[in-house]
This record gives C-alpha cells, sequence and structure tokens, in this order.
C-alpha cells in the first residue's frame, strides 16, 4: 500500500514555488487559489523571504496551495481504487482533506484562510513559538518539556517531539534539554496546538456550517489519533480541533505500517515527513516531491503499488 503524504508549516522555503511556474496552468491555478485565501500566492511562493512567508497567515494557505498543485500533477486519475491512504501533517491535514475528495479545493482554501488569521491572531496576543526535541529518552523528554510548562504538541515519532508555548518557556528549555536531546526552535510564529491556539478555534465552528463534505474516497487519517476517520463530517470535526489539541504523527505511522504501507510520497514542500518516515517506519520507499522532476520518481512508485494490487487481485 502507498501513502500520500503532505507537510505542516515550517516545511515552506524562499522560492520553493518557482519550478512549480513551468508546468501548464500552475500560475492560473494559483490565481484561482489565491482569491479564494484572499491573499498573492504566487508572490509568496516565488519571490517573498522566509520572514514573510513565517507569518501564519500566508504560510498556511501556501502549504496546501502547494499541496493541491503537486497533487494535481501527480494524479491522473482520481484515487478511489487505488491502494492508498492520505494523511496530512497539522495544516497539511487540510491538503489531504481536499486530495480525498473530503472537502473541495475551493472550501480547503477557505477553511485554511479562516485557520490561518485566526490562529495568527491567537498567536499575536501572547509571544510564543515551538521547538523540536530530537533524541533523548521519551519519557525524559515529556517531562523536560512539562518541566519548562511546555506542551509536546507534535509527537512526530519516538525520537521527535515538538514542545509549544511562551517564547520564554523555549528558551528554558533550550538552555536545559533532556540528556542525550537536541532543542531546536522552529520557524513558526506561535503555540500551535495548544491552549494558546483555543481563540481560532470558534471562528472555525463558526465557518463549518458553509462547508460542503463528503466521505473520502480513501482512507483519510487523523491527527488527533492516526485513525481513519469514518466520514466527511467527522473529518471537519478533527479538522477543527486540532488548532488547539496535539498533533500525533507518530500514530499516522503506526496506522500506516500498521495498514501495510511499503511506500510514501510526500507532497510538496516535502522533506520533513519523508524523513520521518525513513527513521519511523523500517523499509519504507520514499519519494518527496519538492519539484516537478520528483514527479516521475513518485509516478513510478504510484504504479508500482497499483501493479501490486492488480497483481493481487488476478
Amino acid at each position: 500500500m502507498l501513502a500520500i503524504v503532505c507537510p505542516g508549516q515550517g516545511s515552506q522555503t524562499p522560492g520553493f514555488l518557482s519550478p512549480w511556474l513551468e508546468r501548464p496552468g500552475v500560475e492560473e491555478k494559483l490565481a484561482s487559489l489565491s482569491e479564494a485565501a484572499g491573499i498573492d500566492l504566487l508572490t509568496h511562493g516565488t519571490t517573498s523571504d522566509a520572514e514573510t512567508i513565517k507569518d501564519t497567515a500566508i504560510a498556511q494557505p501556501l502549504i496546501v496551495a502547494a499541496g493541491l498543485i503537486a497533487a494535481e500533477a501527480l494524479l491522473d486519475a482520481p484515487l478511489a481504487g487505488l491502494p492508498v491512504v492520505v494523511a496530512g501533517h497539522s495544516v497539511g491535514e487540510i491538503t489531504a482533506a481536499a486530495i480525498t475528495g473530503t472537502l473541495s479545493n475551493a472550501d480547503a482554501m477557505t477553511f485554511v484562510r479562516e485557520r490561518a488569521n485566526g490562529m495568527a491572531v491567537a498567536a499575536a496576543a501572547t509571544p510564543t513559538g515551538m521547538a523540536a526535541v530530537v533524541g533523548g529518552d521519551p519519557e525524559e523528554v515529556l517531562a523536560a518539556i512539562a518541566g519548562a510548562g511546555l506542551t509536546p504538541a507534535n509527537m512526530n515519532s519516538k525520537g521527535q517531539t515538538v514542545a509549544a508555548g511562551t517564547l520564554e518557556q523555549i528558551a528554558a528549555l533550550v538552555a536545559a534539554p533532556p540528556a542525550k536531546a537536541r532543542v531546536i526552535p522552529l520557524q513558526v510564529a506561535g503555540a500551535f496546538h495548544t491552549h494558546h491556539m483555543a481563540p481560532a478555534v470558534a471562528g472555525l465552528q463558526a465557518l463549518a456550517p458553509s462547508l460542503s463534505t463528503h466521505t473520502p474516497t480513501v482512507p483519510l487519517l487523523s491527527n488527533y489519533d492516526g485513525g481513519v476517520v469514518p466520514s466527511g463530517a467527522a473529518a471537519l470535526e478533527s479538522l477543527i480541533a486540532q488548532v488547539s489539541r496535539p498533533v500525533r504523527w507518530d500514530l499516522c505511522m503506526d496506522t500506516m505500517a500498521a495498514m501495510g504501507v511499503t511506500s510514501l510520497i510526500e507532497l510538496t514542500p516535502a522533506g520533513t515527513l519523508t524523513g520521518l518516515a525513513k527513521r519511523g517506519m523500517t523499509g519504507v520507499a520514499t519519494v518527496a516531491v519538492k519539484t516537478p522532476e520528483d514527479l516521475e520518481s513518485a509516478k513510478e512508485l504510484l504504479a508500482a503499488e497499483a501493479a501490486k494490487r492488480e497483481e493481487g487481485t488476478e
């Protein structure tokens, strides 16, 4: 089975969309997505600097739009019927919802616009941030995070937990890291997936009735517990709730492994989730779709998994 995964905030880099503009129709697609997002995605994906695209209100729509463009380039046919499971990390869960047909592209961009703006306002209320804790004993890491007054906002793997809280709390953890662990501050502008983001939830709850949801065409995993969401309504509920509750990517990877995933494709801006898969999913073949040049390898991986399915039914 193949997993298609969609990265979260912090994976963006200046100019990362530039190579995609060489593909026919991408500039027009970005213009359409920009209208729904209410920002100039073309400019931010090509010429804006790192500090500009760190802004939550820009980063989140930019990442979702990039994933949608890469997915459209990768998939020559609907996902339904293919041996595929889809998951997204944090804001990438919105991308995942769109490519599984749970939300339309327009509704996905409307949702991420509201999410990004609400989280940006919440982040501005108190200077907050996030830091990855890499290595160390898992129990000692969690104890150190709690001791600093931080929240384990992203539990990405046994060897990587992301702590979130005030900048003073982050600084305290950096100054006194857990034994045999490194603490790496992340390029994000808030303590996402913690109580600091609770004000953003209300806006998404108010938006929800205006969105149309559909049952995912292939299994779609939730960041809450790594489980397969049973319906479009449940997927939307999960998307809203994850704004202020931890992302359990470790459980998503556990589910993928239990489902028999042997190959994994990460959509643009790729790299983070393939890295976690290489360390946390033994023997999985991965392709990080960073530029259009990576599409051929990704399509080969997709075709190989489809061929396995066909051989198994003969």
